[in-house]
């Protein structure tokens, strides 16, 4: 299973790489946004790319092998984006992209935990050499600790009843077990015609194991004040949560009064504003959708630093 990068001709489009330009892309996966990039800032642009999982960081080695070079892979969170930079020499970057969604590829390994529809233990690591289980989460997890944790980050409106549920049914060892509990704590009536009635517990519990939120927001300054200026910073979210992080970073004057046409800035205490570059999120075409349904909850920032 090849993990189709989303939006790629609209990062591509926003970022505008160049020649010469240095870019860094916090979510290798398999490498396709950042060939991409690579690809437009020919002849000699580089990129800086990590990822948490080592087993995408040699897959990204293995495609990303024609910009021998050019492209500098790293087995890390995107939360050191300031470390590695600063080990390769670099002092600022042209453009700067994460990617927060789940590869296909992990969703359809059973052993990565990540779905409810197949099967297997429960992990839900980005990194699995280290951190929290879902396992953990689930079994070793008070009641109203869970109760959070599924009404915050999943959104979950039956959040007490399951996390209940759950506790009343530990031992849980299995993806396909915990999809099952959940599904039974919600009322039959009320289960989603969209989306299976255990994805936001899953996401929760996800979110949880692998600190997504926390990361996120550790990692929008420290990106912001890598740039150059004129360098732009890209983010791909798919949950409401991540997305009204990177708005609000980006955008914290929006909804109020600012003087002229000058678009909403964030200003930052080393000297810098962001100034957006997408008014809206960006969000896949119709045809992408077709073609890859995972693109259709995905939305696009991009803000530019100025002067």
């Amino acid at each position: 299973m090849v993990h189709v990068p989303v939006l790629l001709k609209e990062v591509i489009e926003l970022m505008a790489p160049f020649d010469g330009g240095r870019y860094f892309d916090g979510t290798l996966g398999d490498g396709g946004h950042a060939s991409a990039i690579l690809e437009a800032s020919s002849p000699s642009g580089e990129l800086a790319g990590c990822d948490v999982d080592r087993e995408a960081v040699e897959r990204a080695g293995r495609s990303l092998g024609r910009y021998a070079g050019r492209a500098h892979l790293f087995v890390g969170s995107y939360t050191s984006i300031d470390r590695i930079t600063s080990g390769l020499g670099w002092e600022g970057l042209d453009g700067i992209l994460v990617d927060l969604g789940v590869s296909s590829r992990d969703l359809l390994d059973a052993q990565r935990g990540f779905s409810f529809t197949l099967d297997g233990p429960l992990d839900m690591r980005y990194d699995r050499s280290r951190g929290v289980t879902a396992h953990e989460v689930v079994n070793r997890y008070d009641e109203r600790e869970l109760a959070r944790i599924i009404r915050e980050y999943g959104e979950e409106r039956f959040a007490k009843r399951i996390a209940r549920r759950i506790v009343e049914a530990r031992p849980i060892e299995t993806t396909a077990t915990l999809a099952s509990v959940v599904s039974e704590a919600i009322p039959r009536s009320s289960w989603p015609r969209k989306i299976h009635p255990a994805t936001k517990t899953f996401q929760a519990v996800r979110m949880e194991v692998n600190a997504e939120l926390e990361n996120l927001s550790e990692f929008l300054p420290k990106a912001a004040s890598l740039l150059n200026p004129g360098g732009v910073l890209a983010v791909i979210s798919f949950h409401s949560l991540e997305d009204r992080i990177v708005k609000r970073f980006m955008s914290p004057e929006a909804g109020r009064p600012f003087p002229g046409r000058r678009p909403p800035v964030s200003p930052d205490a080393a000297g810098f504003a962001l100034e957006r570059v997408t008014k809206k999120p960006v969000t896949a075409s119709p045809g992408e959708i077709a073609a890859n349904p995972r693109a259709r909850s995905a939305k696009l920032r991009a803000a530019r630093r100025v002067a």
